[in-house]
């Protein structure tokens, strides 16, 4: 018996012996390992406090040579799902879902890591009436971040219901004609058709409020318009 305890400790200072930091949970488990060239390796709790009113989580999932890998998940400090993403290589990849502090659903985002073993990757573009037809190919240079890629959807998180959808091919917005548009030319959502508002690559619309719309009305054609700009008239002393 006394040999099968010396053989049990010996093993597992053996096996702490690898790691340079660790943590032992509730259960026995060995969390938040850091080996011993410094780098972030297996299952990791993440803790972080409320903050300059920034509200604190938890963060829980798997590290591979420091970098996040598989399924993350993000709690609130009182236990609520928040999130839930997906990583490859250290960047995002795959489906990515967010909740509201009460457990409703806000939106689904859909990402793509590329293999840092490559400069370019090239990606078939399907159309969004029929995503069984290629319509054409896109070749994109790896710059070492995560890229949008597929159907991101927006949600009434009381209803449930679809608000808006967008589908992207590696950073691009693409339209229904097949059109991809960069982050720079992104026109509003229409939310009641869930389609872009693009009518060109180069142009971007703003509106106006209406409150600014009826006071140009109203004061249309006067010469001097006297507005309130906050100034008191009084110059402080130098």
């Amino acid at each position: 018996m006394r040999l099968i305890l010396i053989l049990f400790l010996f093993i597992s200072i053996n096996g702490f012996g690898q790691w340079k930091n660790f943590t032992i949970s509730v259960k026995g488990d060995t969390l938040n390992r850091v080996d011993m060239s410094g780098k972030k390796q297996g299952p990791w709790v993440i803790h972080v406090d409320n903050l300059r009113g920034e509200r604190g989580y938890e963060e829980e999932g798997y590290f591979e040579n420091d970098q996040k890998e598989g399924t993350w998940k993000k709690y609130s400090l009182e236990g609520v799902k928040i999130a839930e993403e997906n990583y490859r290589w250290g960047k995002l990849n795959g489906k990515s879902q967010f909740f509201t502090y009460n457990g409703g659903l806000l939106r689904e985002e859909s990402w793509r890591a590329m293999d840092p073993k490559i400069a370019y990757d090239t990606v078939p573009v399907y159309d969004i009436k029929d995503q069984s037809k290629v319509i054409n190919w896109v070749v994109v240079k790896n710059e070492g971040v995560a890229l949008k890629h597929g159907r991101w959807t927006y949600y009434d998180p009381r209803e449930g219901t679809i608000e808006a959808t967008e589908q992207y091919v590696m950073n691009k917005l693409q339209t229904d004609d097949g059109d991809m548009i960069g982050d720079d030319d992104i026109r509003p959502i229409d939310v009641s058709s869930s389609k872009a508002k693009s009518d060109t690559a180069g142009k971007k619309t703003i509106t106006k409020p209406q409150a600014i719309l009826d006071y140009e009305k109203k004061n249309s054609g006067k010469k001097k318009i006297k507005v309130r700009d906050g100034n008191t008239g009084n110059i402080p002393k130098p």
